[in-house]
């Protein structure tokens, strides 16, 4: 594991479950399928098509700080559009920089038009701290091995 490992690779690790709303759904919807998968980000996907993401931040700032109804308003007047999102083959380093540029914490990852998963800033953060203790696990065996000759 290292930091310009693709986010195939970390899509393949943490698996692949996507879990999307329609732009004309309420946001009550989207909150309730949010809190039944454990996500803080749903896609937001018409006629198969990424047209935006919807996340808790929207929700709250969007429709709760603003007085509106979460069963009232539709989940395309808060998602943020367009989708920000990125290929399998950019690196994980990569996609923490365009994440913390952009101050998202859910990133779609998307080839050919085909939505292939979701990584968030948790994900990223996981791989880098495995990849940094392989780091130290392999140096740590290197500094304590015995040198021939």
């Amino acid at each position: 594991m290292t930091l310009v490992d693709s986010v195939r690779l970390v899509l393949k690790q943490k698996g692949q479950d996507i879990w999307y709303v329609s732009p004309d759904a309420c946001v009550y919807d989207a909150i309730e399928i949010m809190a039944e998968k454990y996500v803080g980000a749903l896609l937001v996907v018409s006629d198969g098509n990424l047209v935006g993401v919807v996340s808790e931040r929207d929700y709250a700032r969007k429709v709760i700080l603003q007085g509106k109804s979460s069963r009232q308003t539709q989940v395309k007047e808060i998602m943020t559009s367009p989708a920000i999102f990125v290929t399998p083959e950019h690196t994980v380093e990569d996609s923490m920089r365009i994440m913390t540029d952009k101050h998202i914490r859910h990133l779609p990852v998307v080839e050919d038009g085909k939505i292939l998963g979701v990584v968030s800033i948790g994900d990223l953060v996981k791989w880098m701290i495995s990849a940094q203790q392989q780091t130290i696990s392999q140096l740590h065996s290197y500094i304590t091995s015995s040198y021939p000759g």
